[in-house]
């Protein structure tokens, strides 16, 4: 029993270090694919094992799809390129004015979008058009990575991670913000504060005034209104506690079919371009996750976190979301969600306590750039645009910004009851 336990745990660990790593340039699902197969083959976990697992992903799969969608048909009618040549025409030369409005601008993208949006299809248009202004782009692309992860608690909409850690059941909008506007404002704003004294140097650059402004096309334009009715959508819909999933897909799916007619262009096209690796690579953390639970170390954490929050709700509250947020980077937060998920279902802690691990797992990762799959694809996107960032450059920007967001919005979060 001992060593199937062992076993199990070791290729969760290869597997989660592959996702993280990447080796030999293998895409990040195939590797969360191969761990789960690996997990079925050698009959570690029975088949209907992994079934249960990849079935409870239902909802983050369509959400996913969705958001994915919109993002891609955004995008490919240049509605972010529009967005950053704006920001730069309207910072008349003044790059901390630019950073001001690529930062606000990755805060209502992140808001409404999720927050791989923002590092997906927001970065590279503003890494194209600061390069095109000659602009230093770094301060730049900080901005648009740490925001991805700081903003990604407004709303339930804001990032993947939210779905999973509260299994789908998501709190009525309501609840949601009575909880999280102002741990959410802290987290935003110490973020800014923190890079503009991090960035400082480059922030006292200038860059050429104006870049040459493309009309929005008749596609961006009907793009940007079916991302507006979605998020109304979407607001309603958790207004009244309802899942978010199908909800998404369809709006995603309807607004790509729309503006691909208007634009005359195939939504074969869109299709082709969306990154679809990203649903075999949850379902496969999933299945892990599953396999995880069944050695009964997710019980035994569950056990701990209850006896915990029973003596003292408050200090565990604190605890386990700086807990989460520092494990987020070691593991990546969206495996650390889903084992939080499981053991929030098990341990029935206090709304504190999940709130806070919410914060842990959404924040955290600004730590490093392996904290999160929003910041790993941020990563790639910008060395595909010829730049490039350190793991210790982004550590030495992350361990001032991080725990100082963090420990605002876990206060924030105690000061709101």
């Amino acid at each position: 029993m001992m060593l199937h336990r062992e076993a199990i745990c070791a290729v969760a660990s290869l597997t989660t270090a592959g996702v993280i790593t990447r080796p030999f340039r293998i895409a990040e699902w195939v590797w969360a694919v191969t761990g789960a197969a690996l997990l079925v083959v050698t009959g570690l976990i029975p088949v209907s094992m992994a079934e249960t697992g990849i079935l409870k992903g239902g909802d983050v799969y369509l959400f996913l799809t969705g958001m994915m969608l919109l993002s891609e048909t955004a995008r490919i009618n240049g509605l972010f390129d529009w967005i950053a040549t704006w920001a730069v025409n309207h910072a008349a030369g003044s790059t901390t004015r630019l950073f001001t409005l690529v930062y606000l601008a990755g805060v209502v993208v992140t808001t409404f979008m999720s927050n791989d949006a923002t590092a997906v299809v927001l970065t590279p248009a503003v890494l194209a058009v600061a390069t095109q202004a000659k602009a230093d782009p770094l301060p730049l692309l900080f901005a648009c990575a740490l925001i991805a992860n700081a903003a990604s608690f407004v709303l339930p909409v804001s990032n993947p991670a939210n779905l999973v850690l509260y299994d789908g059941a998501l709190p009525a909008l309501g609840s949601w913000m009575a909880s999280f506007a102002l741990p959410s404002f802290m987290a935003i704003a110490t973020t800014y504060l923190v890079l503009r004294v991090v960035e400082h140097k480059h922030l006292r650059q200038e860059y050429a005034p104006q870049v040459e402004t493309e009309r929005l096309t008749t596609g961006g334009k009907a793009a940007f209104g079916g991302i507006v009715l979605t998020a109304i959508l979407l607001v309603t819909i958790s207004a009244f506690d309802r899942p978010l999933g199908l909800p998404t897909a369809l709006a995603g799916l309807v607004t790509a079919l729309g503006v691909s007619a208007l634009a005359r262009r195939s939504p074969l096209t869109l299709a082709r371009e969306i990154s679809w690796g990203v649903l075999p690579l949850v379902a496969g953390l999933f299945v892990l996750v599953e396999a995880i639970d069944s050695t009964g170390l997710i019980g035994e954490i569950a056990r701990i976190l209850r006896n915990a929050a029973r003596s003292n709700p408050v200090m565990t509250a604190c605890g386990s979301g700086t807990l989460l947020a520092f494990v987020s980077n070691i593991m990546n937060n969206l495996p650390a969600g889903l084992i939080a998920s499981e053991v929030v279902a098990q341990a029935h802690p206090p709304r504190l306590v999940v709130d806070n691990l919410l914060i842990g797992v959404d924040l955290g990762p600004n730590l490093s750039v392996t904290g999160s799959l929003a910041t790993i694809l941020w990563l790639q996107v910008i060395r595909r645009g010829g730049e490039d960032v350190g793991f210790l450059q982004f550590l030495k920007v992350g361990a001032v910004a991080m725990p100082v967001a963090l420990f605002a919005a876990l206060g924030a979060r105690l000061l709101m009851g």
